[in-house]
């Protein structure tokens, strides 16, 4: 399979390098499944029903939160009714929602998408990741079940989502790291054909504070002290992702590549 993982959809800029990138990108690579944590895509907080649908038209077909999967409060009753977003399978007990799922790709291909938190630096405490992907990836098994499966470890700390991506090594197709909203140079397969990337970086404008417009944490890293609310930076966004191959009978992964396409970082992805 052919699949793309794009990270954190920053506000309006995020939602736009989106719309402008995925459709031609799905066409033009020939694309068999897309992933996109869209958990900051409306105004930097959380995300709406309405800007939910707007990524899934675009190409989406699957999206994933983070730690800010509820701060928009009709996410709570959408997430319900809507099975291509997913929330952390680490967030609650008792959260709306799915944290993990199985989907058909092209050709009747089968792919689970999941995402977990870490705990590492996080602002709440969460349960712990390895036990909850343990149980998840020994009931669907990549070259059983499913044909592919992708990891959204959404954390803090690099050493954290490292630790992820070779706890899932030889049991997952693809481990990809969000949340930081910088992206890291190295994308690679991992002992066990595992492609992993500890962070996929941010569609959303790079001329910015990890997504925001710097005016408000420059002042607050100077003074210590806040004026006003953070607001994200509008300028051209660059979309940022990870773009792997799997072997469709055995769901090793045997190619990965960076992805930027747009905004201000030097184009990347499949020749």
């Amino acid at each position: 399979m052919k699949l793309l993982f794009l990270g954190d959809v920053m506000g309006r800029a995020g939602r736009t390098a989106i719309i402008d990138h995925l459709p031609r990108l799905r066409a033009e690579w020939r694309l068999d499944f897309v992933v996109v944590n869209g958990e900051n895509a409306s105004n930097g907080a959380g995300l709406t029903p309405e800007h939910a649908r707007l990524l899934l038209q675009a190409g989406a077909d699957v999206i994933t939160l983070g730690d800010h999967a509820f701060d928009q409060r009709d996410m709570l009753q959408f997430i319900e009714t809507e099975p291509r977003i997913l929330r952390p399978i680490n967030f609650a007990k008792d959260a709306p929602g799915k944290g993990a799922r199985v989907y058909e790709a092209p050709g009747g291909k089968k792919i689970l998408v999941a995402q977990v938190l870490g705990q590492v630096f996080m602002k709440r405490p969460f349960s712990d990741p390895f036990s909850a992907l343990d149980a998840l990836l020994r009931t669907h098994p990549r070259g059983g079940l499913v044909n592919a499966s992708l990891i959204d470890i959404h954390c803090e700390a690099t050493s954290e989502k490292m630790a992820v991506g070779h706890f899932c090594a030889g049991k997952a197709s693809v481990v990809v790291g969000t949340h930081t909203h910088v992206p890291t140079g190295d994308a690679q397969i991992l002992t066990g054909d595992t492609a992993f990337q500890t962070d996929a970086g941010m569609c959303g404008d790079y001329n910015s504070v990890i997504g925001m417009d710097p005016e408000e944490p420059l002042r607050r890293f100077v003074t210590g002290m806040p004026k006003g609310r953070f607001q994200p930076a509008k300028g051209a966004a660059t979309l940022s992702g990870l773009y792997v191959e799997t072997d469709d009978r055995t769901g090793a992964a045997t190619r990965v590549e960076m992805v930027r396409q747009g905004g201000r970082l030097a184009s990347s992805g499949p020749a």
